[in-house]
């Protein structure tokens, strides 16, 4: 038991060192696009 116990908390804790990693070296920036929207003032 004490086994599966070390196991899981060595899995938890690369799994936080491959989050971590990957939130600071992967590339997150979002796509840019330019949009545009005619809009009509005082249309009574």
């Amino acid at each position: 038991m004490g086994r599966i116990i070390k196991l899981v908390v060595i899995l938890v804790i690369f799994g936080f060192i491959g989050l971590t990693g990957f939130a600071y070296l992967g590339d997150l920036t979002p796509t840019q696009t330019e949009v545009r929207k005619p809009v009509v003032l005082n249309a009574d």
